[in-house]
């Protein structure tokens, strides 16, 4: 860990500690406080394992995993290749920001850009720990986790079709050398670097995320959510909108989607499938990386791809209005 980040947690912990007592004061008094606090402890200990279990897995794709050997087993044939492509995010997993890297040096490799670009969509979305943490935080409806891998590859390899026809490499910086090197440096090193930077990041947004959704239980008066509910259509859209605004890791959004229960699975699958597709921090990511070019042209592409497919794979397997 570097050093600015150790006296950053240094300095938090010892604010921690200072103010625990009256924070413990204030809590105690208030039941609402107290709700909001129960909804972020659940929503933060049940998503922090499968967090950590991406985390893991990322760093260690970054570490022993080239883009070369994705390369080397794509069909030569880029219809083929793209579907291959979108497959590939279930047997090579990573967090929505380490795969972007990974995508542009498949590029950079000579891959078409239309595979990279389903593999960096479908590799957050689709992998065995999004899976698992889905149907964990959704017990009892398998349907979500059906529901979330269709719309989440049909997400991916659409936009690679859509990129093989209208796309053009003009769009795309003609730069390389992104993502975590591994020239100079051992893979035990790479391996703790990308874990570092993702779990510090993904963290922070975890912590967003459970706050969001403990204030969206406290400070938003039931009859809203009622509305809401009556409204399948603003409430896919608002939980779209949600999902590009809160920018969770894919590991952890199932969890917040569980707690908003007052509202239908049909909106909360949306916002399953929208966010490792598209967020502000995927925009900002993807535009360093690929171009503004290319990501004022990508990113609200995706989204209306995103929330078409997520509301068709909702209404294929989990009955439409549930």
């Amino acid at each position: 860990m570097k050093v600015p980040s150790t006296y950053a947690l240094v300095a938090l912990i010892a604010l921690g500690l200072v103010i625990q007592a009256p924070l413990v004061r204030a809590v105690g008094a208030s039941a609402r406080l107290q709700t909001a606090v129960t909804i972020f402890s659940g929503v933060f200990v049940q998503a922090v394992p499968f967090l950590v279990l991406g985390v893991l897995v990322s760093g260690g794709i970054a570490a022993f995993v080239s883009p070369a050997v994705l390369r080397k087993v794509l069909p030569r044939n880029e219809a083929a290749a793209i579907g291959v492509a979108g497959l590939a995010g279930m047997a090579l997993p990573g967090c929505e920001c380490g795969v972007v890297p990974v995508a542009r040096r498949l590029t950079d490799q000579g891959a078409p850009g239309s595979v990279a670009l389903a593999f960096m969509l479908s590799a957050p979305a689709i992998n065995p720990v999004v899976l698992i943490s889905t149907a964990v935080a959704f017990p009892g409806e398998p349907g979500m986790v059906a529901a979330r891998f269709t719309g989440s590859l049909a997400t991916a390899v659409a936009m690679g079709f859509l990129w093989s026809k209208f796309g053009r490499p003009a769009w795309l910086l003609p730069k390389a050398g992104h993502g975590h090197c591994v020239v100079g440096r051992t893979r035990w090193e790479v391996f703790t670097e990308a874990a570092r930077h993702d779990l510090l990041q993904a963290s922070a947004f975890l912590v967003l995320g459970a706050v969001a959704a403990a204030a969206l239980h406290v400070l938003v008066p039931p009859s809203w959510y009622e509305h809401l509910a009556g409204q399948m259509v603003i409430a896919i859209v608002v939980l779209a909108v949600l999902a590009i605004v809160l920018a969770l890791c894919s590991e952890a959004d199932a969890f917040v989607a569980a707690s908003m229960s007052a509202l239908p699975l049909l909106p909360r699958l949306v916002f399953l499938v929208v966010g490792p597709a598209v967020d502000v921090k995927l925009f900002a990511m993807q535009a360093g990386t690929f171009g503004r070019a290319f990501a004022m042209r990508f990113a609200p592409l995706t989204f209306v791809v995103a929330v078409v497919c997520g509301a068709l794979a909702g209404y294929v397997f989990l009955g439409g209005a549930r």
